[in-house]
């Protein structure tokens, strides 16, 4: 199989699976983020262990899944009390190091924190976002965020390999064209303004704001994740995604965009911790 016909597949079939478990129910929904947290963490945790760091693979998944029991509690927590029944699940991945004669010992702490919030808080962010509260699951927002995302990928594809020739930033990715950044930024605009017409919960302008933030801090992920895979000289994060590479590589965008997303949310008063 060619990989361009692999990429297409894998793709389509990506595609059919997120769109179908978020707009079947919040639990589908929250069933497929879990599952991609956990790989997703998993992934990066054996990327970072290239090096001479050895995170707390176990102890760092097991802290994860309590953060995901959080998100979906009964009772909706606030951030203070979900900080204070969080932070002794934290601290013990400090203790769990003393038994590990580690040469690198802090290195191995930082790095299984920074696995937690950097692959699985995003999902636990959604997650938390989406949770009914007694009244009727609606995947509209989440939906349209991801077609705004894919949106920008294909857009600065578009748009950059005619016409791209001014880098973006040529030391983390040399492909990255600011004409390609400007065409991301296009389609996603007018994507969103589509998508208004048909998810009404948040007006046109509202829309297009979401898809602009999407848009440059969807970029700046993608170049992170390239910052992080060049410091380890690797080409793909995993393999799970035949044509795309690994968890990684497919929610790059996701992974730093959502935090900005959802605090536009809030700020706007339509996102309430």
């Amino acid at each position: 199989m060619s990989n361009f016909l692999q990429r297409t597949l894998t793709g389509i079939l990506f595609l059919a699976v997120m769109i179908g478990a978020t707009v079947l129910s919040y639990w589908s929904m929250l069933i497929l983020f879990f599952i991609i947290a956990m790989l997703g963490l998993w992934e990066f945790y054996k990327l970072s262990a290239i090096t001479s760091i050895r995170p707390q693979k176990i102890a760092g998944i097991a802290v994860a899944v309590f953060v995901f029991f959080l998100a979906i509690a009964d009772v909706r927590l606030n951030l203070y009390l979900a900080f204070m029944l969080g932070f002794p699940f934290f601290a013990s991945i400090f203790f769990a190091e003393l038994y590990r004669n580690s040469p690198t010992p802090f290195q191995n702490i930082a790095i299984t924190l920074l696995g937690i919030i950097y692959v699985v808080m995003p999902f636990v962010a959604w997650t938390n976002y989406m949770y009914p509260l007694g009244v009727a699951y609606n995947p509209h927002i989440l939906l349209g965020y991801f077609f705004i995302l894919w949106t920008n990928d294909t857009g600065a594809y578009i748009v950059g390999v005619p016409l791209g020739k001014h880098k973006l930033w040529e030391r983390i990715s040399p492909n990255k064209t600011w004409e390609g950044f400007i065409g991301g930024i296009a389609f996603c605009l007018a994507v969103a303004w589509v998508i208004s017409h048909y998810f009404t919960e948040l007006s046109p302008l509202l829309w297009m704001l979401i898809a602009f933030v999407t848009s440059i801090f969807g970029t700046l992920g993608d170049l992170v994740k390239s910052m992080f895979k060049r410091s380890l000289n690797i080409k793909d994060s995993g393999s799970i995604l035949p044509g795309h590479g690994g968890i990684l590589d497919r929610f790059d965008g996701f992974l730093l965009s959502t935090p900005f997303v959802l605090c536009l949310l809030y700020i706007l008063g339509l996102f309430h911790f």
